[in-house]
């Protein structure tokens, strides 16, 4: 069968397609991706087909920090709006034709967690099944906000649901524009709610283990497989695991694709912080391998680690609450910190505090004084023994690939099944 996932976004957006990708490859399966131009090396380093995507997603999230950094301002509201519709609809026709082109003959299209609209339009467009991967937990059609949230919550709530009712209103013209160049007819209702509604399958790719409750909630209705990883490794892989092995396990720091203002000052307070509390400082840094610098030797910086060789290795960590590094961090037992921007890191925190496993506070807000406070938080006895606590119940990433890539087969067999008894029923109806 012919499968292709289309994910836009940051690698911690497209790495959980790519992951399942390579299973269904390795199972036989004809895969090709459609994702950011930044990405398509990414991909293919994993041995899969791609096609570039879309607008880059490294001016993309400085983009979207940008927006949602000003979206707390008082400022013009006809600018705001424009400033909204060209970062969600950038790049939108492009991106349709060539999903159209490379979707010719696909069993099933797989969207990621953005531009749910665009891939369902093309996947009515080749009548064939569109399954959609979420790395946290929103509901397709929005309705009922974030489910996981205690209801004594309107205003969380009421914000969410704003927030849906303005992507809808922003893609409006954009998808109509679409559906009319694909000979589509006009759709009455969002795309997110005609996915709800044909019960489109809507994969849960993290563990149901960080939101106590939702699987009730959903009833099964939204199958949870747990966090999809590579599991890549590191040429350095091997000198880094000597280097914390030569000393005391050091916290690592991470904050993936979230713009840092200044690495060099940051890597600087960090030292100085870990210094004051005896501890050693594992940093990524993506000049981590080239930075000509010298630092003290309590610090490393280093490029991308294997997160299931090295990770277990630590005694904490301290990241920007990306969905594939919160379950890494909680996979090995480790008491975790965000330091949270944009996007869904807001809800890692959220959860993370709320299991009292680790602590949080907005990347923006952080101050020397505040990181040694949240770091004695993490390292306390109590935190890290219900770190210990979670880690059994969290799902292994191979049997977590193999589920995604189960349902994903079985939906597709469905489809192909389904369309051989309409053409025979058709057949045996002919004069």
């Amino acid at each position: 069968m012919k499968f292709v996932l289309a994910a836009h976004g940051t690698r911690g957006d497209v790495e959980p397609c790519a992951a399942v990708g390579v299973e269904l490859q390795r199972r036989g399966h004809d895969v090709r991706m459609a994702v950011p131009p930044d990405l398509v090396d990414f991909v293919k380093l994993a041995g899969l087909s791609a096609a570039s995507y879309g607008p880059d997603s490294r001016e993309q999230i400085i983009a979207v920090a940008d927006f949602t950094h000003n979206a707390f301002k008082i400022q013009n509201p006809v600018i705001f709006a424009r400033a909204g519709k060209e970062l969600f609809v950038k790049g939108w026709a492009e991106m349709s034709r060539t999903l159209t082109s490379l979707a010719g003959g696909a069993d099933l299209l797989l969207t990621g967690q953005t531009y749910h609209g665009l891939v369902a339009n093309v996947a009515e467009y080749h009548d064939i099944p569109v399954v959609a991967l979420h790395h946290f937990p929103v509901r397709v059609n929005g309705e009922a906000g974030l489910p996981f949230l205690p209801s004594p919550q309107p205003l969380v709530r009421t914000t969410i649901k704003a927030v849906w009712w303005l992507y809808s209103h922003i893609t409006k013209a954009d998808e109509e524009a679409q559906r009319r160049e694909l000979g589509l007819p006009p759709a009455s209702v969002t795309a997110s709610r005609r996915m709800a509604e044909s019960g489109t399958l809507e994969i849960q790719a993290y563990d149901q283990a960080i939101f106590p409750g939702l699987a009730a909630e959903w009833n099964g209705e939204r199958p949870f497989v747990g966090a999809l990883t590579l599991e890549l490794t590191a040429d350095t892989d091997d000198e880094v695991a000597s280097w914390i092995a030569a000393g005391k396990p050091p916290i690592y720091f991470g904050f993936g694709s979230t713009p840092v203002q200044s690495t060099a000052e940051t890597v600087a307070m960090i030292a100085d912080v870990c210094a004051e509390l005896g501890e050693r400082a594992l940093i990524y840094s993506d000049t981590g391998r080239s930075e000509p610098r010298s630092h003290p030797d309590h610090v490393k910086l280093v490029g991308q680690v294997s997160y299931t060789k090295i990770l277990p290795m630590c005694r904490a960590a301290v990241h920007h609450g990306g969905a594939g590094t919160t379950a890494a961090g909680l996979r090995a037992s480790l008491p975790t910190l965000i330091l949270w921007d944009v996007a869904d890191q807001f809800i890692w925190a959220t959860q993370i505090k709320r299991l009292k496993v680790g602590s949080a506070k907005r990347l923006l807000n952080l101050s020397r004084k505040s990181l040694v406070k949240q770091l004695r938080k993490i390292l306390a006895p109590d935190c890290k023994a219900r770190a210990r606590e979670i880690a059994p119940r969290m799902t292994n990433p191979a049997a977590s690939v193999a589920t995604a890539a189960d349902l994903l087969e079985q939906t597709a067999r469905g489809a192909r099944e389904s369309s051989g008894r309409a053409r025979s029923v058709l057949g045996q109806a002919a004069p």
